[in-house]
């Protein structure tokens, strides 16, 4: 069974739809009920995360980069494994996901805490408010995820994965950054947000795909790939809003 619907999350595409198979049919209450579920297995496991760390006294900041730094390899090789074996019963892998990056929001959160108090508390907001935002725009047909939406958006997300990539690699082998990506001067501060930009977008394409999936009678299953790219988004959008408010305040400070 094939939707007539293309998104720019990875996540999900026609590809996942046509290795499915299902007998019960995908349900907007259903995708909602897997939402809310992830999403709690991340937030708990942040702020367990989060104690664990605090609880280490001055290895606090050891603590968080290393649980930051094995939650985000964890979710991202859970990720990878879910989109190219595409399994009929996904939920483990999904509770995994959540579970590895609640790991890795708590650690990288508490970096971030420490340095900037209360930003943690303004990047969750920041985030609720985007993401409100972003369905009031769906909603309203404000913005529409037509074809070449989708592709222009799964486009971006394309290169700007990439980008952090190759600043990753590029910063692990030689010391050296991609610029501006990671400054806080105006040109750093545009960058970031043009990427929280894209990220945000990404959610217009995840819940024109659930309308999609629902009004076209997906198998059941494709709730929960649903519910993980919606997550992905979040996580994404979450992030970044974060380092924005970060690189904000460095600037105002300077």
């Amino acid at each position: 069974m094939a939707i007539g619907f293309r998104s720019s999350n990875p996540v999900l595409n026609n590809k996942f739809i046509a290795k499915l198979a299902g007998v019960e049919l995908m349900t907007l209450e259903g995708s909602l009920r897997k939402i809310g579920y992830l999403l709690s297995l991340v937030v708990i496991t942040a702020f367990v995360t989060a104690a664990i760390c605090m609880n280490a006294g001055e290895d606090m900041f050891f603590y968080a980069a290393g649980f930051s730094f094995l939650g985000f390899i964890g979710g991202l090789v859970i990720a990878l494994i879910t989109i190219t074996s595409r399994p009929q019963n996904p939920g483990t892998l999904m509770s995994l996901y959540a579970l590895f990056e609640g790991v890795a929001i708590g650690g990288f959160s508490l970096i971030f805490e420490t340095q900037y108090p209360g930003i943690v508390l303004q990047a969750a907001f920041g985030t609720v408010c985007i993401t409100g935002t972003m369905y009031f725009m769906y909603a309203s047909r404000i913005i529409r995820p037509t074809p070449m939406f989708n592709k222009v958006i799964g486009g971006l997300v394309i290169s700007i994965m990439f980008l952090y990539l190759t600043s990753f690699i590029l910063n692990l082998a030689t010391g050296y950054d991609v610029p501006f990506l990671h400054t806080s001067g105006p040109i750093g501060i545009g960058v970031t947000l043009l990427i929280l930009i894209v990220a945000s977008l990404t959610l217009i394409s995840d819940f024109g795909f659930i309308e999609s999936g629902v009004k076209y009678g997906a198998p059941k299953n494709m709730e929960w790939y649903a519910a993980f790219g919606i997550l992905v988004s979040l996580i994404w959008i979450y992030i970044e809003t974060l380092r924005l408010l970060s690189k904000l305040r460095t600037f105002v400070q300077d």
